[in-house]
């Protein structure tokens, strides 16, 4: 993983930097504003440090058209739908985005969004985001992702359906608009996502192979592949939230319920903590436990002159004595001195 550190809003990224966790509110508000803000406080509840928008509309991100290419029929949850009628279901008004980030700031989220066009960007700039998220399916849009990057603020791209070269074309964009900022999120662009094909030991390869920092984008079940995406360095994780599916709604399928989400962030902030340093030491803890192990002691009273056999020294708990390793050296020494029973063997106790 990049050595590099990159900021949103208030909060670091990157080595050392608690994993970044992301809420994506996406189309789950179903309509409903007070239900948008409700998903703010319970992000922030749950312990995520952003909630994520979309920023787009029916018509600023496809069609109004019913031919077979705009209509959705590849196994998806919205099969039969036509990807119009999809987005104007599942979009976020935009005269509410400025009230949620206001709304995410006072409970001390970040908020940011998903473009899908320059207006989007222009619009994002208005409320002064402070940060850009490519979703997966227009990271071939260079253009797009050109101009996000020229704004000068981090640019987090999805890879969930690129091939190599189009994260290569990605990267350079953002390089060429004078913006290293940037962080790759393994993801894979089927909902839900089956275990089996997330691939978690591909996130170290985009750190090394791009120079950038990297995370996951989850759409799997449940909480386990973000924590274990933690102990692989990400460092961020995004993944969807709603009320209840029950409610329904077209991610509902894939989203985390609040007390979900706030488990999936206690985990993730316990195998923090366990991955601790890749230095090798001993904790206070341990060296204070060391005392406990195995050193060499008088076992059976010795006059001074005896010879030190294995009947009268031996290696036993605890570790006041010298070293065990020092058996062999020690055996056929003589004491220098009278020793007790029950007395650590140490230097100068022999000739």
């Amino acid at each position: 993983m990049s050595d590099k550190e990159i900021m949103i809003a208030d909060k670091k990224l990157g080595a050392g930097a608690p994993v970044y966790i992301v809420a994506e509110m996406s189309g789950n508000h179903n309509g409903d504003k007070a239900r948008a803000f409700e998903l703010v406080h319970a992000a922030a509840e749950a312990g995520a440090d952003a909630i994520k928008l979309q920023t787009y509309t029916a018509d600023t991100i496809t069609i109004d058209c019913d031919k077979e290419y705009f209509r959705l029929n590849r196994g998806t949850l919205w099969d039969g739908r036509t990807l119009y009628d999809l987005y104007r279901e599942a979009y976020t008004p935009w005269d509410w985005q400025p009230e949620i980030m206001e709304e995410a700031a006072k409970l001390g989220l970040a908020c940011f969004s998903s473009p899908f066009d320059r207006t989007a960007i222009d619009f994002m700039e208005e409320m002064d985001m402070p940060a850009y998220k490519i979703a997966s399916f227009e990271i071939t849009d260079v253009p797009l992702i050109r101009y996000a990057a020229s704004k000068k603020k981090p640019v987090i791209l999805a890879t969930g359906i690129a091939h190599a070269e189009d994260i290569q074309a990605a990267v350079d964009a953002c390089r060429a608009a004078g913006n290293d900022d940037i962080i790759l999120l393994k993801c894979v662009s089927a909902y839900p996502t089956p275990y089996e094909d997330v691939n978690l030991r591909m996130m170290p390869g985009l750190g090394k192979d791009y120079g950038v920092l990297y995370g996951l984008s989850d759409h799997t079940p449940g909480g386990t592949v973000p924590v274990a995406a933690t102990a692989f360095g990400a460092v961020m994780v995004e993944k969807h939230m709603t009320l209840r599916r029950s409610d329904g709604g077209p991610d509902a399928a894939f989203s985390m319920e609040p007390e979900e989400f706030a488990d999936m962030v206690r985990q993730i902030r316990i195998t923090e903590k366990a991955l601790g340093s890749d230095v090798y030491r001993l904790t206070d803890k341990q060296e204070t436990e060391r005392a406990l192990s195995r050193s060499l002691f008088v076992v059976k009273d010795i006059p001074a002159g005896t010879v030190l056999t294995d009947e009268n020294i031996r290696s036993i708990r605890p570790g006041y004595g010298l070293s065990p390793a020092r058996l062999e050296e020690v055996l056929g020494r003589t004491a220098s001195r009278d020793l007790e029973r029950g007395e650590p063997l140490r230097d100068g106790d022999f000739n």
